[in-house]
């Protein structure tokens, strides 16, 4: 089957593999030219006044009307917007935003909102020609070196299904674990690794009113991004966000009832040493739970659109962070539920557990001591 897989992508034309090629073009251009509507507010201001003429979106969102129809025109043409009279005179012509791509634009608490990926793929294209010599060096590059984009991408993205499916849903699901974090004898007490914008620490602290959640995230601006959020969420006193290493995390004042990774174990350049410290922090008692990318279990030619995807944000992102620092796992965003599980047995786990927790992007994973 794989040699035949590879046969037939041998025999793709030059014609039907550049008629692919430009579809990707345009898909790339829809990408950035929903980043700009992002960036700028215009899908707020359309779902909530439209249908607009370009003067109209410009005097809304404080920009420039030439600029504003032309990106009103592109969206259009590439059926985003809709438009009311496309032989009117440009200046007449009003555009709106319609119910399905409102919701995947402009609706920030639905579990369809997927405009932060826009913000998130600007930053992994900001810091390409470093990229590039990285490739050529074998070095890494920083999260950091990534800028606001991918920082603030990531944490939009991820926030609605923290906030909405974390503990609501998912936890709820796993009756050991919630009944640690429902315990009444004291506050139950969480480490979340790699916290970034901290809406996972702020999603547990939501629905589980009396725990405690320590974040530990070694990117300075993701921290106080995320401890503004908790401030404005009102958790300051139950969520405490600070600068640290998750493999340095002291363990003060006993053990915690839950340690927790979210997507990010594959971009650490020591997964070994950070799990090592989450089972030291989850002591005896603890649960330890890692979220990461749900990919196939080995290699295939033959991957599916989200393979793909997982393969895209690691050639771009995610090993290159992985290897910012020397030694590095190499690992790359496409870490298969076996090298987790090797990872883990490394760290002094028994056994890695795939939970029961359906999603389309993600694998959830109990790890026993």
């Amino acid at each position: 089957m794989e040699t035949t897989i590879t046969a037939a992508a041998a025999e793709v034309s030059a014609d039907a593999f550049a008629d692919r090629f430009v579809q990707s073009l345009l898909g790339a251009f829809d990408v950035f030219g929903v980043y700009l509507g992002v960036r700028l507010g215009y899908y707020q201001v359309l779902a909530r006044s439209g249908p607009l003429t370009a003067a109209q979106l410009a005097r809304r969102t404080g920009t420039d009307a030439r600029y504003a129809c032309e990106w009103l025109e592109q969206q259009t043409v590439s059926a985003i917007l809709t438009v009311d009279d496309e032989h009117a005179p440009a200046a007449e012509r009003r555009y709106a935003l319609p119910p399905g791509p409102a919701e995947v634009l402009a609706d920030e608490n639905s579990l369809q909102y997927l405009a932060p990926m826009a913000q998130l793929m600007a930053g992994i294209v900001h810091p390409l020609p470093a990229v590039v010599a990285s490739y050529r060096s074998g070095g890494g590059l920083s999260f950091g070196a990534y800028g606001p984009d991918m920082r603030e991408g990531q944490a939009g993205q991820n926030r609605t299904m923290f906030l909405q499916q974390l503990g609501r849903e998912w936890l709820p699901g796993l009756p050991d674990i919630d009944a640690r974090l429902r315990q009444s004898e004291r506050p139950a007490r969480v480490a979340d690794i790699g916290c970034g914008a901290g809406w996972s620490g702020i999603g547990l602290a939501q629905c589980y009113p009396d725990i405690v959640v320590d974040g530990f995230d070694l990117d300075e601006e993701s921290v106080a991004l995320a401890q503004a959020n908790v401030a404005a969420a009102g958790l300051s006193e139950r969520v405490r966000i600070r600068v640290r290493d998750a493999a340095d995390a002291p363990l003060t004042e006993g053990h915690y009832d839950l340690v927790t990774a979210f997507e990010c174990i594959h971009d650490m350049s020591q997964p070994v040493a950070v799990l090592r410290a989450m089972r030291r922090l989850a002591g005896p008692s603890g649960a330890v739970l890692v979220m990461d990318e749900r990919v196939a279990e080995q290699f295939s030619a033959s991957a599916d659109p989200i393979e793909r995807l997982m393969y895209g944000f690691s050639i771009l992102h995610c090993l290159p962070v992985g290897k910012a620092e020397d030694p590095s796992a190499e690992t790359g965003t496409v870490m298969r539920p076996g090298t987790l599980a090797r990872y883990a047995r490394g760290a002094g786990f028994a056994r890695t557990e795939i939970l029961p927790i359906e999603h389309p992007f993600f694998r959830f994973y109990q790890l026993h001591s």
